[in-house]
C-alpha cells in the first residue's frame, strides 16, 4: 500500500501497486516536506528528496539546449557537405512554401522523433536520466522507489506534449507540478513517476584504504552494524557474489539507487535466512555487511 502525505499529516490518496517480482507485496510510503519515504516490511525507510522545480526547470532547458544546438549543427555540417541533403533541404522549403501536406507532415514526424525520442533514449538507458538531469544531480524513478522502466519512460515523455502546451513554455506542466503534492506533472501521473534528488555517497579516501588493515573492500564495515540471529547454511554462493559485488561497488552508486540495490540484494537472504532482528536498528547496508562476515568465517571454519 503506497499513501502520500503532505506536511500536515492528511493522507492525499492511497493507490495499491503488485510486484510480483519480489517477495513482498505490500508496502507504506509518505511525503512530508518535500520528501518521499518508502517503509518496506523490515520497517526501514527508504528516503527520497523530491526534486524542486527549479531543478526540474533548469535541467530541462539544459536538454532542450542540447537538442536545439544538435539539430542546428548536424544540420549545418549535412547542408555544406552534401549536394543531396541542400537539394532535399530547399524541397523541404519549397514545400512549406507551397503548403505541400505530405512535406510538412514527415518534417513534423522527425521533430516529433528528435525531441521526445531524445528523453526516452536517455532516460532508459541512464536509468532516469538524461544529460540536463544528470548535471543537476536529478533522477526518474517509479513512485514505487523502483527504477523506471523503459514503457513509463515512453509514457512519460510522449505526455511531454500536453505538458508543453500552452504559451508560455510548458505551462501546463508548470501548473501541475505546483498543484501535485508530488511535484508531478501530466506525465509522471500517468507514468507512475516522480523526479528525485541525488545525495551522492562518498567512497573511502586513499589513506582511509591503505591504513586499513581490510585489502577487500567488500569487507569494510561502514553501515551501522545489525546484530540478527538466523540460519546460514541455506545462503548459496551465487547470493554471496552478488552480495560482494554489491559492496565492492557501492561506493559509485548515489544513495537512492545504493539505498534500493542494497534492499534489493538483501531480499532474497531474508527469505532464506529468516533471521531474528530489532527493526529500530536494521539497515540493509549493515545485514548484508553482517551476512558476508559470518559466511566467510563458517567457510573458513568448514574448510
Amino acid at each position: 500500500m503506497i499513501r502520500w502525505r503532505s506536511a500536515d499529516g492528511k493522507s492525499r490518496s492511497n493507490v495499491r501497486h503488485r510486484i510480483p517480482q519480489f517477495t513482498f507485496r505490500n508496502y507504506n510510503a509518505r511525503m512530508a516536506d518535500e520528501t518521499l519515504v518508502i517503509e518496506t516490511p523490515e520497517h526501514v525507510e527508504l528516503h527520497f528528496a523530491l526534486a524542486t522545480i527549479g531543478n526540474r526547470f533548469i535541467a530541462c532547458a539544459i536538454d532542450h539546449l542540447i537538442q536545439a544546438l544538435s539539430i542546428v549543427l548536424t544540420s549545418s555540417l549535412a547542408y555544406r557537405l552534401s549536394s543531396g541533403v541542400r537539394r532535399v533541404g530547399d524541397q523541404v522549403v519549397a514545400g512549406f512554401s507551397d503548403g505541400s501536406l505530405w512535406i510538412m507532415a514527415i518534417s513534423s514526424l522527425i521533430a516529433f522523433v528528435i525531441v521526445f525520442g531524445y528523453f526516452i533514449f536517455f532516460e532508459t538507458v541512464w536509468s532516469g536520466q538524461t544529460p540536463g538531469k544528470r548535471w543537476l544531480k536529478l533522477r526518474v524513478i517509479q513512485e514505487d522507489g523502483r527504477p523506471i522502466t523503459a514503457f513509463a519512460a515512453m509514457a512519460r515523455n510522449i505526455i511531454r506534449l500536453f505538458d508543453m502546451m500552452w504559451p508560455p513554455f510548458y505551462s501546463v506542466g508548470i501548473v501541475s507540478v505546483f498543484s501535485s503534492d508530488q511535484a508531478k506533472r501530466l506525465g509522471d501521473f500517468v507514468a507512475g513517476t516522480v523526479v528525485v534528488k541525488e545525495r551522492s555517497a562518498e567512497a573511502p579516501t586513499f589513506d582511509e584504504v591503505f591504513e586499513s588493515e581490510i585489502i577487500d573492500s567488500a569487507m569494510r564495515r561502514v553501515a551501522a552494524p545489525v546484530d540478527f540471529q538466523g540460519d546460514l547454511r541455506a545462503v548459496e554462493p551465487s547470493d554471496i557474489v552478488v552480495l560482494e559485488n554489491f559492496l565492492r561497488r557501492r561506493y559509485d552508486i548515489p544513495e537512492q539507487p545504493r539505498q534500493w540495490l542494497a534492499w534489493r540484494v538483501a531480499m532474497p537472504l531474508l527469505e532464506k535466512i529468516r533471521p531474528g532482528y530489532d527493526p529500530a536498528t536494521f539497515n540493509y547496508e549493515g545485514f548484508l555487511e553482517e551476512v558476508l562476515a559470518r559466511y566467510r568465517v563458517q567457510r573458513k571454519y568448514n574448510d
